[in-house]
């Protein structure tokens, strides 16, 4: 059939009402989030965005309501779709965006794609990857994953992503969104280990959208973070120590779930992979605990140096 590419729809979209399908790769996926107020009588108060790629460049994709208990999980980073009877609207200027893999990719940040179930309700289809054939020139997906050795040396707040062998897990805890609010965000610590350093990466991972991998992130196990933030420069000690948080676009994915997925096949990934194959697991087995209070950061040894 007729096909567009986002290029196209930029420049047309003001001009026109009803748009040609569309064929896109997911690049990025934000968690779930939930918008609904006691006030407001809204069946599925839920919207999510993607971030989607031709052969033309970027753009953010909207999904809408109750589409989104139907699609999200199927909605894979990797996954290839048709879309039909979308809407065009302005972008919400205050989303937040992550950081492409490839920094030579084109971002449309003036539009975004909008599915709803009604007006006009939207036709949505997976291409299987089998199927995907390489003169669409729909771009791959690319990473930026780091080693533990070259972690130090990164700005605050740069974006990345990390493999490591978990060693340390803890539990679940709290921290208010807001004050004297009644929201809360969970979070848990842990520590992954790669081999390029003595030390760990130190991760704060907030719960996503994805609770079946967040409650069993164990020890041994191959943790894969994405979209990752370098958090520098808490303190002014000298044992000032580098960690990673969570973003709105990370996943998280544990042994088990790394089965096909794209970055499977980056180098780094590999190289890691290699030196676990180097490692005894009853040794490393030694060293990891699980559970128990994580005061980060820690606080100084003695009252004068606080």
């Amino acid at each position: 059939s007729k096909l567009t590419n986002l290029g196209h729809l930029e420049m047309t979209w003001r001009s026109r009402v009803h748009f040609h399908p569309l064929l896109v790769r997911i690049l990025h996926k934000s968690r779930l989030r939930y918008y609904g107020k006691p006030e407001k009588k809204m069946d599925m108060p839920y919207q999510a965005y993607f971030e989607v790629a031709d052969g033309s460049g970027m753009m953010s994709m909207v999904l809408w309501n109750s589409l989104c208990p139907e699609w999200y999980h199927s909605m894979k980073v990797g996954t290839v779709l048709l879309l039909a009877k979308y809407a065009i609207k302005t972008s919400y200027p205050f989303k937040t965006h992550p950081t492409p893999g490839d920094s030579q990719m084109k971002r449309f940040a003036t539009i975004e794609i909008s599915l709803n179930v009604r007006d006009p309700p939207t036709e949505i289809s997976i291409i299987p990857e089998e199927m995907v054939k390489p003169e669409w020139g729909l771009p791959e997906v690319k990473y930026r994953f780091i080693t533990r050795s070259e972690l130090d040396d990164l700005p605050h707040n740069y974006s990345c992503d990390v493999i490591g062998l978990v060693t340390f897990v803890g539990r679940a805890e709290r921290a208010r969104k807001r004050e004297h609010s009644e929201d809360f965000w969970l979070y848990r610590w842990a520590h992954a280990i790669d081999g390029t350093s003595d030390q760990p990466f130190i991760l704060e991972l907030f719960a996503t959208s994805q609770p079946d991998v967040f409650e069993r992130i164990h020890p041994m196990t191959y943790l894969v973070c994405t979209q990752m933030r370098v958090i520098q420069g808490l303190t002014e000690s000298p044992s000032r120590t580098v960690y990673l948080t969570t973003s709105n676009e990370s996943q998280i994915f544990i042994t088990g779930w790394h089965k096909g997925q794209p970055y499977t096949k980056d180098a780094k990934v590999k190289n890691f992979i290699q030196w676990t194959k180097s490692q005894s697991e009853a040794d490393q087995i030694k060293k990891t605990v699980i559970g128990g209070y994580y005061p980060f950061p820690r606080p100084p040894d003695s009252f004068l140096k606080y």
